[in-house]
């Protein structure tokens, strides 16, 4: 047998035994590399970075002042949390929806945030 053989082999015995999350997450990390988005598990605070994924949660979260709309956008390698201060909620913005943001990464309690991102939704499938 040969190498590509093999290769072609193990390839479809890894999908085969694969979980469905694990699937899931390959076939996002595909489509946000299609558009040309960055890797969410790639960005490191202070760059402008464009990622795209799904949203997980959605979540409005009354502070004292200013009452923000957070989202989880998970793209297959890590989630990046949108937060759009100001807003309670935004048409469009439900979990399960497929979007591409764009803005600066910054760190909150060890996880990646980007505040009031431009977005852009995709169609439902």
């Amino acid at each position: 047998m040969s190498t590509d053989e093999r290769t072609g082999l193990r390839k479809f015995f890894d999908r085969l035994t694969a979980s469905d999350s694990e699937l899931d997450a390959e076939a996002l990390q595909r489509e946000s590399a299609k558009c040309g988005a960055m890797p969410a598990g790639q960005c490191s605070r202070g760059q402008v970075v464009s990622v795209s994924g799904r949203l997980r949660t959605v979540a409005y979260t009354p502070r004292t002042n200013l009452p923000t709309l957070e989202a989880d956008l998970y793209d297959g390698s890590d989630v990046v949390t949108l937060v759009f201060l100001g807003r309670r909620s935004i048409a469009g913005i439900e979990p399960g929806r497929q979007l591409t943001a764009r803005g600066r990464i910054a760190i909150r309690d060890d996880r990646k945030v980007i505040y009031n991102p431009y977005y852009e939704l995709e169609a439902p499938r």
